[in-house]
């Protein structure tokens, strides 16, 4: 019986290893890379005869001139203005607030305050008329507003707007403040 031989130097053999490990890392099916990410779940649950705020009052985005003026965000969510004041983007929407009381139930609603000032990196901003929608739409103010709940579930909803006063020159930046609503369940 014969045998056979095939000689094959060494640096050939290792030329050789290294392609087949190339070709077989080539061939293979791709590796699926798996990632994983957080996110947040949230419940708001009522108390009888409680409200809570949904989103917060905010006018949106708006540019100054050399003339002062006003931004008003309506309960519909519509943004009109006067004086010096452009309108920018589409930003801006009333604040808005839900509850759970009973059917037919009466609420008065009031402000802390008829009008607050907002600050931020320039001279500070009046805010006042706070609207609340309704149906005619009602100025709040510190004096009691009377409304009757008239879902079944006695649940509600309703949205708050404003008129914010904007100054001359008014220094770019993001200014914020709080007001305070009050419901006396009758």
């Amino acid at each position: 019986m014969r045998t056979s031989h095939i000689f094959c130097p060494l640096p050939v053999r290792r030329g050789l290893t290294a392609f087949a490990i190339l070709i077989a890392s080539a061939a293979a099916p791709p590796v699926a890379a798996q990632t994983d990410t957080q996110a947040e779940a949230e419940a708001i649950v009522l108390r009888p005869l409680s409200f809570f705020k949904v989103n917060d009052l905010d006018f949106g985005d708006i540019v100054p001139s050399a003339s002062a003026g006003t931004v008003r965000i309506h309960p519909d969510g519509s943004r009109s203005r006067t004086g010096g004041v452009t309108l920018a983007g589409d930003g801006g929407e009333p604040a808005r607030f839900a509850g759970l009381g009973g059917f037919n139930r009466q609420v008065n609603i009031s402000l802390g305050s008829n009008s607050i000032w907002i600050t931020g990196p320039g001279t500070r901003m009046r805010v006042r008329n706070f609207e609340i929608g309704s149906t005619p739409t009602a100025i709040l103010s510190t004096s009691p507003t009377r409304f009757r709940i008239t879902s079944p579930l006695g649940n509600y909803n309703f949205p708050v707007g404003a008129t914010l006063e904007v100054g001359a020159n008014q220094a770019p930046g993001e200014y914020s403040g709080t007001f305070s609503i009050t419901l006396n369940y009758l």
